[in-house]
């Protein structure tokens, strides 16, 4: 003799299965909601540190050519400096004031020899 299953058993084996199924689709959705939250965070993410490097870099062009630019002007102030030490020695030796002894000593050997010329 076949044993016959209740009506109701069915039933209730039906609907655990569908509150199962249910569950697991809720499930799956809020996972792949999260995923895409998750997605988006990080493709927010990459592109706030990609400007924030792109920033800095703009930043540190721009100091590179700032402090180059005060290299320059210096080192032109620093060449005219020497260029103005040198014009103001050239016209020294030239009158003959220079500032070491040989550089007077066409004037001396005039000096000193103008008294033994004769007149």
């Amino acid at each position: 003799m076949a044993t016959a299953a209740a009506p109701g058993a069915d039933l209730g084996s039906i609907e655990a299965l569908k509150r199962v199924k249910a569950t697991e689709t809720d499930w799956e959705l809020k996972l792949r909601a999260a995923r895409g939250q998750a997605e988006e965070a990080l493709q927010r993410l990459r592109a706030d540190a990609d400007a924030a490097v792109k920033a800095a870099q703009a930043a540190a062009d721009a100091d590179r050519a700032a402090k180059l630019e005060a290299a320059r002007a210096e080192a032109d102030r620093e060449a005219a400096g020497i260029v103005a030490e040198g014009q103001k020695a050239a016209e020294a030796a030239a009158r003959g004031e220079g500032k070491r002894p040989a550089d007077k000593k066409d004037a001396i050997l005039a000096a000193v020899l103008a008294g033994f010329q004769k007149d």
